[in-house]
This record gives C-alpha cells, sequence and structure tokens, in this order.
C-alpha cells in the first residue's frame, strides 16, 4: 500500500490513525482492537487515548500496566506486558516503527515559495526553484541560495555565501560571508556561522587581532542547534563533515575539523584547530583542548576535559579526560578518601598520646 489511511482532524491540524493502518505501515502484528484511533504521541506515563506510546525497555513495564494510551509500539519479549492499553502493535523496534510514523501523524506545513516584501536582496543573488525568503531576512551580494532551501524571518546570509538545495534556515540565524552550506542542512534560530575565531598576538603592549580569511564549511545533511557558533578558520577551513549533528549551544572554534556522523551534544566546547575525526560522540558540556585529535568512533563523556588525544573507539571521562574505566576507579578512590582519613587520624592520635591520656 502507499501508506496508512488516514482520516483528516484530530485536532490541531493532525492526522488521525487506526491502530489498524498503523500496524500495515510499520510492519508489525496487530494484537487488540484495531479501530483504535489515535492523532499524537506521548510517552507512557502522559498518554491519553488519542495518542501512541511505545514500551520497549522493561524496566518502563510499571508505566505501561498504568497507561491510558490508544496504542502502543511492544518489544516482542514485552508482547505480553501486563497492561490496558487496547490495541499493542509487536515490531521489532519500538522507537524505529516510533519515528517512522511521526512523520504521518505531525505533516509538515506546506512549503512556500517566493520572496517576501520585507526581505532585502542584494545584487547577483542568485535563487533556485522553490525557495522562499522570509519576512525581514537579508541576503548580501552575491549570495546563492539552491533549490527547495527555506530562509526563515530575520536571517542574515552574508555577500557571497552559499547554500544549498533542500536547506532550512530557522529564524534569526547569522551565516557571515565565508560560510558554504551543503544540501539537506538545517540551521536552527540563533546560530551563528562563520564569524571570527579568538585569535590574537600579544604585541606592542597589546592584544592584536589575527585576522581571519578561512571558510567555514558545513558540508550535505548536517543539523546545527539553536544558539551554536561555528567559528571560520584563520587560515585553513573549518569543516562540519556530512550526516554530523549538534545540539544547541555548542562553541566550534577556528579551524576545526568535524567528520562524517558525528554527534556533538549541548555546551560543549571545541579549540582552535582540534580534529574530531568520523563517528564521534562529544557529551554534554565536555571540552576538548586545542589541536586535540578525538580519533574515529571515540567518545568523550559529559563534562570530561580532554586535553589531549584520546584513540579512537575508546570511551574517555573525567577532569583531566582519561579512559573511562580508569576515571571511574580514581573517582572512587577520592571518595574513600575521608573515611581513610579518619582512620589515619585515629590511629595517629592514638600513638600520640602518654600515659596519662594526653596529647604530644
Amino acid at each position: 500500500m502507499d501508506g496508512p489511511s488516514v482520516v483528516s482532524g484530530g485536532g490541531e491540524g493532525l492526522r488521525t490513525l487506526t491502530a489498524a493502518a498503523i500496524a500495515d505501515a510499520v510492519g508489525g502484528v496487530l494484537v487488540g482492537d484495531g479501530s483504535v484511533r489515535v492523532s499524537g504521541v506521548a510517552p507512557l506515563d502522559r498518554a491519553r487515548a488519542h495518542q501512541l506510546t511505545f514500551l520497549a525497555d522493561g524496566r518502563y513495564a510499571t508505566l505501561f500496566a498504568d497507561s491510558e494510551a490508544g496504542v502502543a509500539f511492544v518489544s516482542p519479549e514485552l508482547q505480553d506486558a501486563p497492561g490496558k492499553v487496547p490495541a499493542r502493535i509487536v515490531v521489532p523496534a519500538p522507537h524505529d516503527a516510533m519515528l517512522s510514523v511521526l512523520a504521518t501523524l505531525y505533516p509538515p506545513p506546506p512549503r512556500e515559495s517566493g520572496v517576501h516584501p520585507s526581505a532585502v536582496i542584494g545584487r547577483g543573488v542568485k535563487l533556485g526553484e522553490g525557495v522562499w525568503i522570509g519576512p525581514c531576512a537579508v541576503l548580501g551580494d552575491g549570495a546563492r541560495i539552491g533549490d527547495g532551501t527555506r530562509i526563515e524571518s530575520q536571517v542574515t546570509i552574508g555577500s557571497g555565501v552559499d547554500v544549498g538545495s533542500g536547506c532550512v534556515i530557522f529564524p534569526g540565524a547569522t551565516l557571515y560571508p565565508g560560510t558554504v552550506v551543503g544540501d539537506r542542512v538545517r540551521v536552527h534560530a540563533g546560530v551563528r556561522l562563520g564569524s571570527d575565531g579568538f585569535g590574537y598576538v600579544y604585541r606592542e603592549g597589546r592584544h592584536e587581532k589575527i585576522p581571519h580569511v578561512g571558510r567555514c564549511i558545513i558540508e550535505s545533511d548536517v543539523e546545527i542547534g539553536a544558539n551554536t557558533t561555528v567559528d571560520r578558520g584563520s587560515i585553513d577551513d573549518t569543516v562540519i563533515g556530512a550526516g554530523t549533528k549538534i545540539d544547541n549551544l555548542v562553541q566550534v572554534a577556528h579551524n576545526v575539523r568535524i567528520g562524517r556522523l558525528c554527534l556533538i551534544l549541548s555546551q560543549a566546547g571545541i579549540a582552535g584547530s582540534a580534529r574530531i575525526e568520523d563517528g564521534c560522540v562529544i557529551a554534554g558540556q565536555a571540552g576538548i583542548a586545542g589541536h586535540a585529535t578525538i580519533g574515529r568512533g571515540a567518545r568523550v563523556a559529559a563534562q570530561a576535559g580532554a586535553f589531549g588525544d584520546v584513540p579512537a573507539g575508546e570511551t574517555w571521562s573525567g577532569y583531566p579526560a582519561r579512559p573511562h574505566r580508569e576515571a571511574l576507579r580514581a573517582q572512587a578512590a577520592m571518595f574513600r578518601l575521608p573515611s581513610l582519613m579518619r582512620g589515619l587520624e585515629r590511629l595517629l592520635g592514638a600513638k600520640g598520646g602518654d600515659s596519662d591520656g594526653g596529647v604530644r
């Protein structure tokens, strides 16, 4: 079939699907009432009769038992878990099944095209087919926008910036001159791409700015979260590899190179000229020192401080960062210090006492 049967309505423009249609769409096994209709999704503990939820981990079986959801995706090993959900859909991977249904339940708004009358378009700007330029957006001279890209309200695109096809640049983002963006990139509100890095030389009694002439290159299928900043290179380029996803409030300094398919979580900071190889995960509030290399597939845990290279495939944590097991042992030893100190103080006190009970 072409897709699940859809009944329009469901409130606030959402669609409504039957349990039978959902099961058919995802190739799952329906257990229960196939006529139950849902028009949204919610977690187990907050779902109501018109919502879809999922159970993929036995730790949440108690929540499932009390859930008021109308339909639930469940994994095969949990299909008989106690609960009152009237329709269960048994699938190997409930998370994946949920993801495949979201686009149907929450269809994107119709895509507009054209240029809003309040937008400012510079000389020599090239706009592809089906482009939308929103209210009060500013496009500098010589900018190029690829087919089907959306530039939302109050976005600033600097002179000569090249944005590929199928991108979305959300409200208030700024792309400085020297920025190059690939296809299908999503740049969220407040992002700054291509600003100067923090580079100065102390000379003749003052901090003299190092000119930044490198580019900021964002390859295809990258997503950059709100209020993240990616600096342009000083001489070399700053590069974010294809398929990498960056969370909100991340700082990427000048000359950094991040590989393909990496995950960079919120509030991480990556200092100048660091190298993050393909498939790495940099967790929240982690810090990567300048010129350090994080090897392919490595993971740097939350709030870790990596001052040197991290070997490929390893997980490092702590401050300063070290192999995760070693960091755990060091932390455990530190937690034991107070009791060890108390025992040592009692021992020294006993040895220091005289025959009258005094202390020497």
